[in-house]
């Protein structure tokens, strides 16, 4: 996955370490080989996305895609959804949603603060993977946007 002929870097937010690992094995499964930045909270993801000041500034000169879980020890997704979506150097970058929360009007808020995918996570193992592989296919044709 490339963007102008730079790596996308993929930042993956997710605090369950079973989950993060079974998405990364199912990315990479899909052959895609971008480098994986993993969080478990929302306060490094941020210092992380948007540089410790929180400016955003920093991004300008990557090329990040965010895997952004919504249930977080620290805040919620949506919280860090909007604070990326409202940060004028970091409002292009994706988002994927990738949660357990199937809740109509959660998903309905995300898509209104500018997430560009919504998935919920199967409970099941077989179909979790299954699902991730799938998203690795998409990573791997996708466009990702220059800052």
């Amino acid at each position: 996955m490339k963007a102008a002929a730079k790596e996308v870097t993929i930042v993956m937010v997710e605090d369950d370490e079973g989950h993060a690992r079974l998405i990364e094995k199912n990315v990479r499964r899909a052959g895609v080989n971008n480098e994986i930045v993993p969080f478990t909270d929302g306060n490094s993801a941020l210092d992380f996305i948007l540089g410790s000041d929180r400016t955003g500034a920093s991004t300008q000169d990557r090329h990040l895609l965010i895997l952004l879980d919504l249930n977080l020890p620290d805040m919620s997704g949506i919280d860090i959804l909007e604070k990326v979506k409202s940060n004028p150097h970091a409002k292009r970058l994706p988002v994927v949603i990738l949660t357990t929360t199937d809740d109509e009007r959660e998903i309905q808020r995300c898509y209104d603060l500018g997430a560009n995918v919504y998935i919920t996570k199967p409970v099941d193992y077989d179909s979790f993977a299954n699902a991730i592989r799938q998203l690795g296919l998409f990573f791997s044709v996708m466009q990702v946007p220059g800052q």
